[in-house]
């Protein structure tokens, strides 16, 4: 048993309802507290003196300074296994370049696929695992990383096995997802119907034998994939035995609501999302993910947070972090910034980037600091905890503890 502390706050999201609007008010709020922990778990969180006389053999594990401890982080939707850079693609778009300009001069989804499956496994791993190493230094230690930069069977299992070697190099916990239905292949002879019947064919089998994913996303745009074809794989896939999740309404409506009659754990995007559909998500299970980092990236509107909450929906935050639409990565950021725009409380973001954002990747054991929740933390220096959203992601995490142990 372990006792670490003592912190001038502890931020523990405890009690606070999975889904709807939230108050800062209903923030539990412990000065002067401290966590304790044993074999990867919370066992209690209080006062840190009165933990130390209620567990007078608990190892003591002490912070200097005002510190603040918050549950870490997750995000739940990545791209950060690819190859290549698209630097050029968001000069060309700021500098007033249509999707389309930008694609046929070489740029766009099928620039990261080249690159991608140029790369060997050798050269992602690496990559990927700097990307990983960057979120956990801003206190995440959950991360959804997708494929979808191979298009193709030997490469999108590359992808999806470099995801699965990362784990062995990092304490953080990976999702791997597979998204091979992200667009049609330029090079695949046949039209979309016909390529995502190859991916429950040629690549789904593969994934599933050697256990590189338990999730499937498809990119439901007019860019991409069509409703009627999608609802007919995800209905397919998850009769396989995936969970399901879709990259929905980000430039038009209706695919949110397919997202949640096929019964999808998250519908991420949303901006281009219908007040009627907004309803409709918010009365179901299925997670809204806010993609933050996208509208920044791309110059469009964000998606309708507040109306998801004020809806009672269940609203997370993710970065969306990808070299193309959504290069940050900086959740934290984007976070703080998605608040400003959607009047988020802090109670409110907070909530988006820990339990509920978990809970969109079917992980219902972390993102709260109390009894029997993983023990998954970070600290920040700082005698305030508002200060981490008020400083807009430019205070630093100074501590990240995963299962009780700072790595």
């Amino acid at each position: 048993m372990k006792i670490t502390g003592p912190f001038k706050q502890i931020v523990t999201l405890a009690n606070l309802p999975l889904r709807g609007k939230l108050a800062d008010e209903q923030l539990e709020i412990i000065e002067n507290g401290g966590i304790l922990s044993e074999n990867g778990k919370i066992v209690d969180v209080g006062n840190f003196n009165g933990l130390k006389t209620a567990y007078p053999t608990a190892e003591i594990e002490n912070i200097t300074g005002s510190q603040v401890a918050l549950p870490a982080f997750t995000d739940a939707h990545t791209h950060i296994c690819f190859g290549g850079n698209r630097a050029n693609d968001f000069a060309m778009r700021n500098a007033g370049k249509t999707y389309l300009e930008i694609a046929e001069s070489g740029g766009g989804i099928w620039s990261s696929v080249q690159h991608t499956r140029a790369a060997s496994e050798d050269e992602l791993l690496k990559t990927t695992l700097k990307r990983i190493n960057f979120l956990i230094s801003l206190g995440i230690t959950t991360i959804e990383i997708k494929s979808g930069y191979g298009l193709d069977v030997e490469n999108e299992l590359k992808m999806l096995r470099v995801i699965k070697k990362a784990q062995n190099f990092t304490k953080a916990t990976l999702v791997p997802t597979c998204l091979s239905a992200h667009l049609k292949p330029r090079d695949f002879e046949g039209n979309s119907e016909e390529y995502l019947q190859y991916i429950l064919n040629e690549i789904l089998p593969k994934v599933k034998e050697e256990k590189l994913a338990n999730r499937v996303d498809i990119f439901i745009e007019k860019s991409a994939f069509q409703p009627e074809e999608s609802q007919d794989f995800l209905m397919k896939a998850k009769e396989m035995g995936f969970e399901i999740t879709v990259h929905a309404d980000q430039f038009t409506p209706g695919s949110s609501r397919i997202a949640v009659e096929v019964g999808a754990k998250s519908a991420d995007h949303l901006e281009a999302t219908a007040d009627e559909d907004i309803d409709f998500i918010a009365s179901s299970e299925t997670v809204a993910i806010a993609l933050p980092g996208a509208s920044l990236g791309l110059g469009e509107r964000f998606s309708p947070a507040r109306k998801i909450l004020d809806k009672n929906g269940i609203l997370a935050i993710a970065s969306d972090w990808n070299p193309g639409s959504a290069p940050m990565g900086n959740l934290i950021t984007q976070a703080s910034i998605l608040a400003t725009f959607e009047k988020l409380s802090t109670a409110e973001v907070l909530a988006g980037i820990t339990f509920r954002s978990a809970f969109a990747l079917g992980l219902e054991d972390r993102g709260k600091l109390e009894k029997g929740k993983k023990a998954d933390f970070v600290t920040y220096e700082t005698d305030n905890f508002q200060n981490i959203l008020y400083q807009q992601g430019s205070l630093n995490a100074a501590n990240v503890f995963v299962d009780g142990e700072k790595i």
